[in-house]
């Protein structure tokens, strides 16, 4: 009996002392998603905007690119960041997050998608929230969502 305790005691000591050694991992699943993101922007609008913070959006562009910079007004909340170098082109990149957008908000109206834009709209006219992606520059992209 005292062996078996024995045993016992010294694989939980192991156990223990294995993951204090270890450093602490991020995982995928830490990241936010498109998905969450996307829903959060896109609740806010169109009169909550301003209220978001530019975190908020950062979950878009990190599929993509890990330089996203958002920022908040009271009519509208755009990231703009630089696609990572395995995402193709910009025009790759473009449609890889409208395809992003197309799938987390399934009632949103995809009316434009050409290589240089991409939009789509949620809800009536005058409540309407309008989701913008262009490329900016040489090898950025832009997301606008804005209220009116």
């Amino acid at each position: 009996m005292n062996r078996i305790r024995l045993v016992a005691t010294a694989t939980a000591l192991a156990a223990a002392s294995l993951g204090a050694l270890l450093p602490c991992s991020a995982y995928a699943d830490d990241a936010p998603s498109p998905c969450t993101s996307l829903k959060r922007i896109v609740a806010a609008a169109p009169g909550g905007l301003a209220s978001l913070t530019p975190d908020d959006g950062k979950g878009v562009a990190q599929p993509y690119g890990d330089d996203a910079q958002c920022s908040a007004s009271r009519g509208s909340y755009q990231c703009t960041w630089t696609p990572h170098h395995d995402a193709g082109s910009n025009a790759d990149a473009l449609q890889a997050v409208a395809a992003d957008v197309a799938s987390c908000l399934p009632d949103a109206t995809h009316d434009q998608n050409s290589p240089g834009r991409q939009h789509f709209y949620l809800g009536a006219k005058g409540k309407r929230t309008d989701i913008t992606l262009t490329p900016t520059g040489a090898n950025k992209l832009r997301l606008v969502v804005s209220g009116k």
